[in-house]
C-alpha cells in the first residue's frame, strides 16, 4: 500500500503524520517508540522498539558455545588493581 504523507513542523522538530489506516494495518499507536533507520537509497525502515526480559536474553544464548578470543585475554590477565584472589 502506499500513501502519501506530508511532512508537518512541530516546534523545532518535523513529523510525519501516519493515517490511522496505516497504523491499524502495522498494529501501531501513537506514542509507540520506534528506532529509525536511513539507508543511501533513500528509504527508510520503521521498527517497534522491542521490549526484552532477562529469561528472552537467555533463551537466545548457546551454553555449549565456545567463548570469544578475548575472553581468554581476560582470564589470563594478571591481577591489577585491590582485586580480590
Amino acid at each position: 500500500m502506499r500513501v502519501e504523507i506530508i511532512l508537518r513542523k512541530f516546534g523545532n522538530s518535523t513529523g510525519a503524520v501516519f493515517p490511522q489506516s496505516v497504523l491499524k494495518d502495522l498494529g501501531l499507536k501513537a506514542g509507540q517508540p520506534m528506532t529509525m533507520g536511513t539507508h543511501p537509497d533513500g528509504t527508510i525502515t520503521l521498527v517497534p522498539k522491542r521490549k526484552y526480559t532477562l529469561a528472552a536474553l537467555i533463551a537466545q544464548c548457546d551454553p555449549k558455545s565456545a567463548a570469544p578470543a578475548d575472553m581468554a585475554l581476560w582470564d589470563a590477565a594478571p591481577p591489577f588493581g585491590q582485586e580480590i584472589l
